[in-house]
């Protein structure tokens, strides 16, 4: 079983900043022996301890692929749990190597923040929950309202500018973690509780009955969810970024968890799928890898729509449809560049 890591002190921030500068991410990973991957406090379905406390997940298993593309073991990952607000700090002293958790790419994120996103894992948008027995059908009901929201979350933004664009009021719950949230709008301190919509269907799924609250048909934001890297380590970017992408062109291809080695033990007929999992050019080798390292990914948490279903599915009791998750050939944006 990998550890969890809690947020360190601001002298070991400091201390693993320095150690970022000195060295490329890659070759940390690879001297450390680990991958430290910076996940939510906990989101059932992605990102979560289970009871033997294994950390289990849609985000999870992005970390665990680069573990196993950079390492050979997706077993060789450890996650160190981070709020809305300590989430960016941890990435920025290189307390972790990756963020895998639920976060949104924006324009100054991406460039105020000097961080870099290696793609999007999953494209959400913000919603709303509300107890089905205040008969609340629609978002412009709730004039008025205690929302609970966390803090330090571009939810508290759009939150905001909703509710002003509508010209009605609300009275703000902070919260820092989602578990907190959900104590609090079980308990009755806020009317609502608005995040990501797929945050709302994990924390609903969690709910004794769930079948008394009622997520809201409106979604007011986009929130294109992916990992994130520090600016400074192209290679590194591109290792995270070709990971994601190798388990989205393996959906696409047809190779899964349970064939993946049988079609890497020998080249095929088909081209990209030898480049891909290095049978046939050296792809690999050009970020610094091993020629098997997008075949040990896929074959250590199977493809992008095997994550899916597995994690957050319509068969697990999150119920998620893949809606613009699907790939671009069944109408959805997940679309991987070639692998040539």
């Amino acid at each position: 079983m990998k550890k969890t890591v809690l947020l360190g002190t601001v002298a070991g921030l400091a201390a693993g900043g320095a150690l970022a500068q000195n060295s490329s991410t890659l070759e940390q990973v690879r001297d450390r022996g680990n991958l430290i991957c910076g996940v939510t406090t906990g989101l059932t379905g992605f990102s979560a301890p289970d009871a033997n406390g294994e950390w289990q997940g849609f985000d999870v298993d992005l970390c665990r692929a680069i573990a196993a593309a950079t390492l050979g073991d997706p077993n060789a990952a450890d996650f160190v749990t981070t709020t809305g607000q300590t989430r960016f700090s941890a990435l920025a002293s290189g307390e972790i190597d990756v963020l895998t958790r639920n976060t949104t790419w924006t324009y100054s994120r991406d460039n105020d923040l000097d961080f870099e996103f290696a793609g999007v894992n999953y494209y959400d948008g913000q919603g709303f929950m509300v107890p089905a027995e205040l008969g609340v059908t629609s978002a412009l009901d709730l004039d008025g309202a205690t929302v609970c929201i966390q803090t330090g979350t571009t939810t508290e933004l759009n939150l905001a500018d909703f509710f002003r664009a509508n010209n009605i009021s609300y009275e703000p719950v902070p919260i820092e973690t989602n578990a907190e949230a959900q104590q609090q709008y079980l308990a009755g301190a806020c009317d609502v509780y608005t995040t990501d919509a797929s945050g709302l269907a994990a924390t609903r799924a969690t709910f004794e009955n769930a079948d008394e609250h009622v997520i809201l048909p409106e979604i007011i934001s986009k929130e294109p969810l992916g990992p994130a890297v520090r600016h400074g380590d192209p290679v590194w970017g591109d290792i995270v970024r070709w990971t994601l992408n190798a388990l989205v062109t393996a959906e696409e291809l047809g190779i899964t968890s349970a064939n993946v080695m049988d079609l890497a033990a020998e080249a095929g007929d088909n081209p990209e799928v030898n480049r891909l999992l290095g049978t046939e050019g050296e792809l690999p080798e050009m970020l610094g890898l091993e020629s098997d390292a997008f075949a040990n990914a896929i074959a250590a948490v199977g493809n992008y729509g095997e994550i899916f279903e597995r994690n957050i599915g319509e068969s697990t009791p999150i119920g998620l449809a893949r809606g613009l998750n699907a790939l671009y050939t069944e109408g959805g944006l997940q679309y991987a560049p070639p692998f040539r």
